[in-house]
């Protein structure tokens, strides 16, 4: 086990956490249907530039994470829950744990529940009064 140290760590942890994800039960199929197969690859080194940016303050991510999650969300008819992302940190956390060790591994779990808790706000906002009944 080692510390997180820089962009190829950050890309080994992303590429590991999606790789699951997209197999997973639950999340797979939202992912596998919003992101074309030919998407993975860039989509993937946006992600690493989102947590490089965060884990190693390295101002590399341009992106609206909220408007996208939203957009989804409305795909799916309003339907993305809290047991989405609480499965998402549940994959996030165990793929951490299963790499890294140290601060910055520590600091990403705590971003990703800081970050899960406001996207799932921002898609509640985003919904139509409706949807929210």
């Amino acid at each position: 086990m080692k510390e997180i140290e820089n962009r190829a760590d950050i890309s080994l942890l992303v590429h590991s956490f999606y790789a699951r994800i997209r197999k997973d039960e639950l999340l797979g199929p939202i992912f596998n249907k919003h992101i074309a197969e030919e998407e993975w690859p860039a989509h993937l080194e946006k992600l690493t530039d989102f947590w490089v940016t965060n884990l190693l303050g390295q101002p590399c991510f341009k992106g609206n994470p909220s408007q996208a999650h939203a957009r989804v969300d409305k795909n799916l008819n309003y339907s993305i829950s809290q047991v989405h992302f609480g499965q998402w940190l549940k994959l996030w956390f165990s793929t951490i744990d299963s790499l890294y060790i140290g601060d910055l591994a520590t600091r990403a779990k705590e971003a990703a529940r800081r970050m899960s808790t406001g996207q799932f706000m921002a898609i509640w906002h985003h919904r139509p009064q409706e949807a929210k009944g």
